[in-house]
């Protein structure tokens, strides 16, 4: 994630306004190849998110057989979510591949963007937010995870609910909560992307701590059944 922002920060920039589409094939021309590479890196961020889902709801259902349908909820959303992140990975790569070895259409850069940035922006939000209200659910019904980071899913899905008007504020990339704009960025996606990083560290950090626990626990056992020696026996022995 950080890679990605960096990436997108330093090589890509500000493209400009869509209508302006000599300046948008200009633009593209030379932002083509670091646009591919922040897709590239997006594709091996997808996989690990489908990761992370899978391993979140088997950690619930295994905890509480009940909160199935919650956790199938999450996961499903989930899911769905990375498939329109690929597909829009897959326009945006389009934008980027118009102009290698050609001249670059600002028709065509046009109307992928305006596809691709509804995906990433409005429609993705709805699907956040979904996942992580029902991961936020799940984690106050089970207390499989910190009350705290249940309360924080809560956060970060009000503030990806917040941006989804962002749909119909234009497409200017000056505006920061116009469709596509960094402000949705900030307040959706790098909210949610800390979310399953926090999870995924309190997750491994809780399950070592709590076989640190069923160790010491199973060792304190069979040190109380051991049968202890007669004393007798011992004087005996001596």
């Amino acid at each position: 994630m950080a890679a990605e922002f960096v990436v997108q920060v330093t090589t890509v920039g500000t493209r400009p306004e869509l209508f302006e589409e000599d300046a948008l094939a200009a633009f593209m021309t030379t932002a083509a190849n670091p646009t591919l590479f922040v897709i590239f890196l997006d594709t091996f961020l997808m996989a690990a998110l489908i990761v992370f889902l899978a391993s979140f709801r088997q950690l619930i259902t295994h905890t509480r057989h009940d909160m199935q349908w919650v956790a199938d909820l999450g996961y499903g959303a989930g899911l769905v979510f990375v498939a329109i992140t690929l597909v829009g990975d897959a326009m945006d790569a389009g934008t980027a591949l118009d102009a290698i070895h050609q001249p670059a259409s600002g028709t065509v850069i046009r109307a992928l963007t305006e596809g691709h940035i509804v995906m990433f922006g409005s429609v993705g939000c709805v699907l956040t937010a979904l996942v992580v209200a029902a991961a936020g659910y799940v984690t106050f019904a089970s207390d499989v995870l910190p009350r705290w980071t249940g309360w924080l899913a809560f956060a970060v899905a009000a503030s990806n609910l917040v941006t989804v008007p962002a749909i119909f504020n234009g497409t200017s990339p000056t505006d920061p909560f116009s469709a596509g704009g960094a402000g949705v960025t900030a307040l959706a996606t790098f909210p949610f992307l800390a979310w399953v990083a926090i999870v995924g560290i309190v997750t491994i950090r809780g399950q070592h701590h709590h076989a640190a626990k069923r160790t010491a626990a199973a060792v304190g056992v069979a040190l109380t059944n051991r049968p202890s020696i007669p004393q007798k026996d011992l004087i005996d022995g001596s």
